[in-house]
This record gives C-alpha cells, structure tokens and sequence, in this order.
C-alpha cells in the first residue's frame, strides 16, 4: 500500500489551483494526469534574457528584455500579420510581429504612446529589426515579474511556457520532505542535495547538474532495487522441476542444424527448466535469428515433462503467424496444439477452453485472452512471451497467476537492445542471444533514394511484380498536425491501384480482425503483390516470396524500427532489397540513421547505435516497454548511475537488511515513488 505521505504526489492533475478542463487536455498530451506527473515534467533548457537599454544589431539571434513605445500599428489584409512599430529610449526602431487572429487583441495589449517592457528574440529581416510575438508585454511597474532566466518545458497546443512552469512549481510546493534513501557516503561523495531540494532546484535553474543528477539516480536506483526484489521473490518461490526425456525433440524433421546460438540458448533453458526454481530468462535475437525453434523445444520439454505450455503474442496477426508456424515446425509429433484469441467464440472457444482444463491441449497460443479469468489449466509448466517489450515488469508477473505452482517464463525479443537498457529492463532475468543466424539467410541489400524518385521506384515496383515477386510498402509516420498515417497508407494505396489494379492490398491496424486476417492471407498466398501498411506490419508478418519492402519517409522512423520493418523480407532462399525513401530536407541524425542502416544487418550494433544517437527518447519511453520506463534518467545518466545504482541497492538488501530497515523504509517510499512498487507487492506475497 503506498506511503499516505505520497498522497499530495499523486492527487490528480485538476487539484493544482486552476487547472480545469480545458487545461487538462493539453495536460493529458503530454501525459500530465497527476500532481506527480507535473513535479517530474522537467524542463529541457532555459531561455536568458539580456536586458537592454537600447536596440542593436549585434544582438540579432539573442533573447532580449528592453523598454519600447509603441507608435504605429500596420495591419495585413486577409490573414498577414499585424505589426506594430516601436521605439527605444533612443529612438531606435524595431517592428513586434503577430501573426494570426485579431489585431484587436494586440492594440490592446501595445497601445501607442505607451511605454511597455518587452521580452523576445531580437531578429533581422532585411535592414529591418523585429520581435516575432514577444514572451512577455508588460507595465513598467511590472516589468519586476519579467524573470532573466526561465526554464523551456516541452509543450503541447494550448499550453505555455510560463503557465507550465507555473503548474510544475506547484506540484513540487506539494512534494513532501522524504527520509533519504540515497547510502550517505555515496550522497555525499557527489554532493546531491536531498530529493525535494533538488526538485525545487532544477524546475528554478535547468542547469543545476547536482539537481537533475539526485532526480536521475533517485529513478535508475529505485528500478535496480525493484528489479532485484523481483529476482529474490522468484528465487524464493518453490515450482517445478521440467526435465523432459527427449522423445518429442528427436522427433522434430529439421531442415538444417540449428545453429551453436540456437543451440547454446536451448542448452540454458533446458537447465533452467530442469530446476524447481521458476525460469525467468529472456531469449534476444535479431530478425530471422531462430527465436521460434528454440521456443518450440522450451515447449516440447515441458509436454515432455508432463505440463502443458503457453505462447503470448501482443497482437492477433501475430498470435495466428505464430500458430501456423508452430503447427507446421511440429507437425507429425503427437502434440495437441491449439489457439485463442479474443475474437474466438463459441462452440470453439469452448471445446479449447475444456481441453486446457483437462490436460488434453499441450500447447495454447494466443493473445491475452489466454489469461481470461475464464482460462485454466490443468498444468501450466511454461510460459513463453513473444515481444517481451511490450510487456512490463508487472505484466510479466500477472501471467504467473495461472499455474498451481509458480511456471517458468521465457521472454523473447526480436527488438534487440542495447546492453545498458537491458540491464535497465530486465535485470532480474537471466539473458540468451541468438547473435547467429541459421543458414540459407541472405543479408538484404538496402539502399537510401530521394522522395524526387518515387517514379522511378514505382515503376521498379511494377517490374518486380511482374515477375511473380511480393513486395511491402509502408507509409510514413505522421506528425499529429497532418493527416494520419492511415490516411497516408490509404492514399498510397489507392495511388497504386490507380496504376496495378486489384493486386495492391490495404492492412492497418483499425481494421477487424477478420477482415485483417482476409488481407494477410491473400497476400501469404500471392493472390496480392503489394501490401501496402503502416507499421501494424513490424514484427511477425512471415511471406517467403515477399523480397522487396518500400519505406516512404524513412527518416520519420527510429533506427530500431526502421530495421524491425526491413525484417519482414530476407525469410526465403531469394535475394531481397530494401528502399529507404527519403524526405529532402535530413538532419545530420537522421542522414547517420539511414547510412548505418544501409551498411550494416547486424540488429545488436543498430540498437547500440540507435541508443548514442537518439539520446534516451522512444528507446527510454513507452514504445519499446510496454511502459513508461525512465523519465528522469537520460540514456547518458543511465550508463553513468545503472552500476552504481546496483551496487546500492545490493547494499541495501545484503548489508542494510533490505526493505525492513530505517534505509530500507526510505526505499520502499522510493519504490512507490517512481511507481517501481511491484517489487514491494511480490516480496509482501512471496
């Protein structure tokens, strides 16, 4: 139960002083809901403002503060801006610029002869001097609330600066002075300054590395304690030994070897398995590595060994690719195979829902529906869960709650990650990679063409499927602003159609079920060339024939992504090709994402790299973890802080007697803190 000194924290966001509805939407963008959520908003910068007493041109690009009248206004017709001209003490001239909306408003707010001080950008347009929309217009008797310094929030529409920094300031006036959790030696070795000071410190100066340091650490520390809490209780808890006899794997028609990675990760488990002590090890491997056959023969030990297994995938397309693989890999072998998910009902549903309970169906693979309070098992042995970063620590827990005793679970990942972020994420797993891939893989050609092109990669479209070859093609992600990249995927398509007719197909995610399963098939069958998607294809879409894929506007897309959607082609025996069509105006970051893509295959390196030049980011956030993941600690900080932070929290449990002593206290209120209390529950239960 969470620490009633946390309460103020996590108040909803509408308890702070004048945040109603409508700024409560703005808010809820940026993922703003509590008080909590506004005292951990920090800033990102800070603007300066140099105060003047007379306008220059050598301050052109500078924030400036100065004393203007102003004395004429010019009004654009239709939508143009409207500008009012201004003078300084000293008569120099510079123009305040507004673009949209009434001029009403800024007359109101610049009236002629009236002496204001104003705050903004110095800017040179021709010979002429200008403010586009000053930050601050205030009276002279004002001019004191106008402050030199003020820290940048990242916003959303209908939010500014000023009103943000306002909310942030106070949520943390609600923040509680907290006992310390941080070992004191190591506190005071980096001179941190305690957790609420240095809270208030970094939302006044965004510069204060002291400040934001403590915050950073606080995070990474309180994730490793978890982590390992997790780790302890699983250790703790008695299940049950799997030691299978081999018969079913002897039985497996392969058509190749498996590789020493494959068969160095099947060796781990298969000791993991054999242990009463519940599995939990995570299983990493690039696109194409072979996860699939070693999760087979994780399952067939445990059939083996008289349990029955579990296979989650997150999404449907997923869960009935992953089936058919399955059913044809074991196909011969006398292994009861079934599926569900949430669109089975009926008669079918039923008829599985009765073979798990009476122990007829070996191997169930589904969506989360395989976890329905309605779902039991006769012997639950193992769980296997396919895209491990879409599940979060919590969420891997719950799924232990269907076996009579506490089942082995295997992740898997086809998303590698850095080593930094794995130690961050999964720290209380015992780790596999695949760095291997089995023979007869090919790597794919992959090459980088201008957005002017797009005619020629079409009609190279054209002649691939004129030869009897599939191909993806994958619309762009879009910002907010724009149309959707459903939209864009629509349009695409209907582009293409215009020019191929019916052998262009349309799969997004907001299509049912069936009619998405329609489309896969019919392309999984060749009776469609080109399936055009937004990225509902990234991971587990499995066409042999299809060896081309087209990425519109690849530079919108992470490195990570970017080589998860270049994964779905390079599954046959045929060479394969990849184009990465790109916008014409790239940042040095992004022309380095797509260079690296286009030299190299190699999942692991693209992930480290993905990491040293996106910073923290998506890799940090909720796309890759199922959850918010850090948002204090930076990808830098996280590097810096994780070994120390796990020595502390191994200090804390082995030395300072884990969460029972004064210390341990303090890091339990840390734990609830930064929302890592899922350790606290599953040591209460263990």
């Amino acid at each position: 139960m969470r620490p009633q000194i946390l309460n103020p924290l996590f108040a909803e966001i509408t308890a702070l002083k004048g945040v109603g509805p409508g700024l409560a939407k703005p808010l809820d963008r940026l993922g703003i809901a509590r008080v909590l959520d506004a005292a951990f908003h920090l800033p990102t910068g800070f603007v300066d403002r140099v105060p003047r007493d007379d306008l220059d041109a050598v301050d052109v690009g500078r924030t400036i503060a100065i004393t203007l009248t102003p004395i004429d206004y010019r009004v654009s017709a239709g939508r143009g801006p409207t500008r009012v001209h201004a003078t300084d003490a000293h008569g120099n001239a510079v123009s305040l610029v507004y673009f949209g909306g009434s001029s009403g408003w800024v007359k109101k707010l610049l009236p002629l002869g009236e002496a204001r001080r104003v705050s903004g950008r110095l800017e040179q347009y021709g010979q002429e001097l200008q403010i586009v929309h000053p930050d601050y217009v205030l009276a002279p008797e004002e001019a004191a609330d106008q402050p030199e310094r003020e820290a940048i929030y990242p916003l959303s529409e209908g939010l500014t600066a000023k009103r943000m920094g306002q909310l942030a300031r106070a949520a943390v006036e609600r923040a509680p002075e907290l006992p310390e959790w941080i070992e004191p030696g190591l506190k005071d070795r980096h001179g941190w300054p305690d957790w609420r000071d240095a809270l208030t410190r970094i939302h006044a100066d965004p510069s204060d590395a002291k400040a934001r340091g403590r915050l950073a650490y606080d995070e990474v520390f309180a994730n490793q304690l978890a982590l390992m809490l997790v780790r302890a209780a699983s250790r703790s808890r008695k299940g049950r030994a799997l030691a299978g006899d081999g018969r079913l794997r002897a039985m497996l028609a392969l058509p190749y070897a498996p590789t020493g990675a494959q068969a160095r990760s099947i060796a781990e488990i298969e000791g993991d398995l054999a242990q009463a002590q519940p599995m939990l090890r995570l299983l990493q491997g690039d696109v194409g590595s072979g996860k699939t056959l070693v999760a087979a023969c994780a399952m067939l030990i445990a059939v083996e060994a008289g349990a029955q297994a579990a296979f989650l995938a997150p999404t449907e397309i997923l869960a009935r690719q992953h089936y058919e693989t399955l059913r044809n890999l074991l196909a011969g072998l006398p292994i009861n195979l079934a599926i569900l998910t949430g669109r089975d009902k009926g008669r079918a549903r039923e008829a599985t829902l009765m073979g798990l309970a009476d122990g007829s169906i070996d191997i169930l693979i589904g969506t989360h529906a395989i976890f329905q309070s309605a779902v039991t098992y006769k012997s639950l042995g193992l769980i296997v869960v396919d895209e491990q970063h879409r599940f979060g620590v919590a969420q891997r827990m719950l799924l232990t709650q269907k076996a009579e005793h506490p089942p082995h679970l295997l992740a898997m990942t086809a998303t590698p990650i850095p080593r930094t972020l794995t130690l961050a994420q999964y720290g209380e797993m015992d780790q596999s990679r695949l760095d291997e891939m089995p023979p007869g893989r090919q790597p794919i050609e992959t090459r980088v063409i201008s957005e002017d092109r797009l005619g020629d990669v079409v009609e190279a479209l054209g002649r691939h499927i004129a030869t009897g070859g599939q191909a993806y093609w994958v619309c762009p992600l879009v910002e907010e602003s724009e149309k959707s990249d459903l939209a864009a995927a629509e349009d695409r398509a209907a582009t293409l159609r215009a020019r191929f007719g019916d052998r262009i197909g349309l799969v997004h995610g907001r299509m049912k079920g069936p009619e998405k399963d329609a489309v896969m098939e019919a392309f999984a069958g060749g009776r469609i060339g080109v399936l055009v998607a937004t990225t509902v294809i990234e991971v587990g879409v499995d066409v042999p024939n299809a060896t081309l894929i087209v990425i519109e506007h690849a530079d919108r897309f992470g490195l990570a992504q970017l080589h998860q959607l270049r994964g779905r082609v390079g599954r046959g025996s045929g060479a394969s090709n990849c184009l990465l069509i790109r916008g014409g105006q790239l940042s040095e970051t992004a022309r380095a994402r797509l260079a690296l893509l286009r030299d190299t295959n190699d999942g692991f390196r693209i992930a480290e790299e993905d990491l040293r030049l996106r910073g923290s980011g998506e890799l940090l956030g909720t796309r890759q973890s199922g959850e918010a993941m850090f948002r204090l600690a930076d990808a830098e900080m996280l590097g810096t802080f994780l070994p120390v932070a796990t020595d502390d929290a191994r200090l804390l449990i082995d030395r300072d007697g884990g969460l029972a002593g004064d210390r341990g206290q303090a890091a339990r209120t840390a734990l609830y803190l930064f929302e890592r209390d899922a350790g606290v529950a599953l040591l209460r239960s263990g």
